[in-house]
């Protein structure tokens, strides 16, 4: 499935700026590395204003035994210190949790992409409603990808959005 999924090009793509859209495949490759490591399959990418990939990164919870390892947040360190935030934007497989809703809105990150809400939709309606512009690709490879995951992994993935297994 890896290969496939890096193949296809995602239907809604094309509303994506060519920044945006390598945003996005960087964010995927950075699933597929968290998948290939035993984790949960979500990657990011921030971009400066002029599209430049400041940091990538994916969720690393279950390789660190750390909670807060998400993908967005794995981005946003390896980013570094930024002077401010004004005009980046987070590219993400997956609709951020409200723990990296928050941190786009703390640090004032002007836009989110996500590659897709439909296996888990978090704050990203909240992030809109603020100010924050939002676009949801709704990519079937990201769909695909956190599908097949939850389906093989329900109990790390209710760990992972913080909810008991019904």
């Amino acid at each position: 499935m890896t290969d496939d999924i890096l193949e296809g090009e995602a239907p809604r793509a094309a509303q994506l700026g060519a920044a945006e859209r390598a945003g996005l495949e960087a964010a995927l490759e950075e699933a597929l590395l968290g998948k290939e490591e035993g984790g949960v399959p979500i990657g990011a990418a921030l971009l400066a204003a002029d599209g430049t990939i400041l940091g990538r990164g994916h969720n690393r919870r279950v390789q660190h035994g750390d909670p807060s390892a998400h993908a967005e947040t794995d981005a946003f360190r390896a980013a570094g210190r930024q002077p401010h935030y004004r005009g980046t934007t987070m590219v993400t497989t997956l609709s951020p949790c409200w723990y990296c809703s928050g941190l786009v809105r703390q640090f004032g990150i002007s836009r989110l992409v996500v590659g897709e809400a439909q296996t888990f939709s978090g704050g990203h309606d909240w992030l809109a409603e603020l100010g924050v512009e939002v676009i949801v690709v709704d990519d079937e490879r990201c769909v695909a990808l956190m599908t097949e995951f939850i389906e093989q992994h329900p109990d790390l993935w209710f760990e992972d959005i913080g909810e008991e297994r019904p």
